[in-house]
């Protein structure tokens, strides 16, 4: 498979952006390799629906200005909708965790939760924040929104918050004793 391909196939997995320098690493080839695979993708998808955006060493797979109607119909159609049991049950593990990954909302869920959380954040239920130990990923938090919606002031006012988070820390702590790293820490807690 060619390294357009690959990257093509990686960034529309992710849908999040992510650095030369960690697609070089995956794909295991040199930086360089990646910049002209770059620069072959972005051309190749100007006449498409999608276009590969960069910001600086990141670069990620956006929707093409064309389509924004379109998408704006099906964002709406998706607020109109229920979230249902799996946007609850994502929720949930957001709302107890100070702050997680979406790698560790797929382990705990053990499904793929990218469509999900993108459902979410378009409902202005959780938001996107640089991970606060590794800032090349990015971890989810509850908004203010979301405490609206289920009719609290305060994350201590969710069912049982205090029990279940100190049930998270006894796991966090036990872990990291044995020495495990933080986020396979995580994905013991569940």
């Amino acid at each position: 498979m060619n390294l357009e391909a690959q990257l093509e196939g990686v960034l529309f997995y992710t849908s999040e952006p992510m650095s030369i320098g960690d697609l070089a690493k995956l794909c295991e080839v040199e930086k360089e390799a990646v910049e002209q695979a770059i620069q072959s993708l972005t051309v190749a998808l100007e006449s498409r629906g999608i276009r590969l955006v960069r910001e600086g060493e990141s670069v990620a797979l956006m929707t093409a200005p064309f389509v924004g109607d379109i998408i704006e119909k099906i964002r709406k159609d998706e607020l109109k909708r229920d979230i249902g049991k799996a946007g609850a049950e994502t929720l949930a593990i957001i709302a107890y965790h100070e702050s997680v990954t979406r790698s560790e909302i797929d382990f705990i869920r053990g499904v793929n939760s990218t469509f999900i959380l993108r459902n979410l954040m378009i409902r202005g239920l959780i938001e996107r924040i640089p991970h606060p130990t590794d800032q090349r990923s990015f971890a989810y938090k509850p908004t203010v929104e979301l405490y609206a919606h289920l009719g609290i002031t305060k994350k201590d006012e969710l069912p049982q918050y205090n029990e279940i988070v100190e049930e998270i820390r006894k796991y966090k702590n036990t872990d990291t004793e044995k020495g495990l790293s933080e986020e396979e820490s995580t994905q013991t807690t569940v």
